[in-house]
């Protein structure tokens, strides 16, 4: 099911600088994400994702992580 995303105009162009010919953004992201390891891809998106609620992102993180503990 496809979903919608907003991002900003100079994270477009960025991402469009990288896209192969007759790549899909859908595919772009799919082969970005698997290049790296997580923990690089997040290093290297840190700055460039905006939260509405950064406390109720953590939040979440914090109960989700406790959950996995358990």
């Amino acid at each position: 099911m496809p979903k919608t995303i907003t991002i900003k105009k100079s994270v477009y162009d960025e991402l469009k600088r990288f896209k192969k010919e007759n790549e899909s953004f859908s595919d772009l992201l799919d082969r970005l994400v698997k290049s790296q390891s997580k923990k690089d891809l997040i290093r290297s998106l840190r700055g460039s994702i905006e939260f509405e609620d950064k406390n109720d992102l953590f939040a979440d993180l914090k109960k989700k992580r406790w959950e996995k503990g358990n």
